[in-house]
């Protein structure tokens, strides 16, 4: 049976931080979205203080009397979450190396400065965290800084933490809540799909490649009857991972129809791409094995990403380094979307629901 056409790609436009960094340019995006999980742990967040919801929990650090009348009584309202040593689970098969274990005792770890703990040198500034370790540096949570106060003729102690922020306490996933995975990029080189029309009338959708010349296409030797296979040995797109945590992840790429503004889990799927790595050095670019080639044989679901377009969906789980689950409630955490227009905006650019189709897309995590 004969093919009547193949329609290469109604392309998603560049999407940025924890999007899509695509050499594309051929279709627009709607803007990015992001979904919450859960995660366990008091969350507090801003300046501490006493009303700041019964979530938290209250530690008035290491009780002292001052010799000299110099230093300041311990702050009792400040926020210190009770939190264990870091905890390890390194790549599948071993290695890697484990967090240290904080030096110092647990009322005055030499990770925290806490506030009333001994400090050696009278006017040195240093920063500090009244927050768990494990949101620490990630997404909003920032360090605060404190001043080593006089105490005696020979040592001082540390002043209140100031200028810290917290997670906030009502979220559970993204940055304000500084969870692993709370920020970065997953650059993706092509989110090109093809959708090929046989001659029963029926289209069908399969992963492009990239070419010699650098463009996304089609697979080269199509069959004669549906589904369509992608291009033999080429992979569908190379891609790169540069986030906030250390751990094992597994990302994938799934295409559905639908609105981007409006996804439902009932949107259906045209098509998934993933690829599962050792995400050793927080903040470093890391090339991932490449996203392989894929293809569907639901014709309903290809017409209807045609007629009406979709998203493509950026989703994680995995567990991070210090042993947090990387998930949404047990589901693949989805990070990030990317709009799709129809493919009719490819072909008829100046109809009224392309007007943004060639203005790109842009969205951070």
């Amino acid at each position: 049976m004969p093919l009547n056409r193949t329609k290469p790609a109604v392309c998603a436009a560049p999407m940025l931080a924890l999007a899509a960094s695509a050499a594309i340019a051929c279709a627009g995006c709607a803007a990015g979205d992001s979904r919450r999980g859960a995660h366990d742990g008091a969350r507090d967040s801003g300046t501490p203080a006493a009303s700041d919801g019964d979530t938290a929990r209250f530690d008035a650090g290491v009780v002292l009397t001052p010799r000299d009348g110099a230093p300041p009584e311990p702050n009792w309202d400040a926020f210190f979450a009770e939190d264990p040593p870091p905890s390890y689970c390194g790549p599948a098969g071993g290695g890697g190396t484990p967090p240290p274990i904080p030096g110092g005792t647990p009322e005055c770890p030499d990770d925290k400065n806490r506030e009333g703990c001994p400090c050696e040198h009278v006017g040195e500034t240093a920063s500090c965290w009244p927050g768990l370790r494990v949101d620490r540096d990630r997404g909003i949570c920032r360090d605060g800084t404190t001043t080593c106060m006089p105490y005696d003729e020979f040592y001082g102690r540390w002043g209140r933490c100031e200028g810290y922020v917290l997670p906030v306490d009502s979220e559970t996933r993204g940055p304000e809540a500084c969870n692993c995975f709370s920020q970065g990029t997953w650059a993706i080189d092509n989110l090109s799909p093809c959708f090929v029309e046989y001659s029963s009338g029926r289209t069908y959708a399969v992963s492009t490649f990239i070419d010699r010349s650098g463009t996304p296409s089609c697979p080269t030797s199509l069959s004669s009857t549906p589904p369509p296979r992608p291009e033999p040995g080429e992979p569908w797109s190379t891609n790169r991972l540069n986030v906030d945590c250390a751990g094992q992840f597994r990302l994938c790429y799934t295409i559905r129809a639908g609105s981007v503004e409006a996804p439902s889990a009932s949107d259906c799927v045209v098509g998934q791409a993933c690829t599962e790595a050792w995400y050793g050095e927080p903040g470093t670019e890391q090339e991932l094995a490449p996203l392989p080639g894929w293809s569907s044989s639901d014709a309903t679901c290809a017409e209807r990403f045609e007629a009406i377009g979709g998203y493509g969906e950026m989703s994680v789980e995995g567990t991070s380094i210090e042993c947090e689950p990387i998930d949404d409630m047990g589901a693949p955490y989805v990070f990030h979307r990317v709009g799709y227009c129809p493919s009719r905006c490819n072909e008829t650019p100046t109809l009224p629901e392309c007007a943004d189709c060639m203005s790109g897309g842009s969205g951070t995590f």
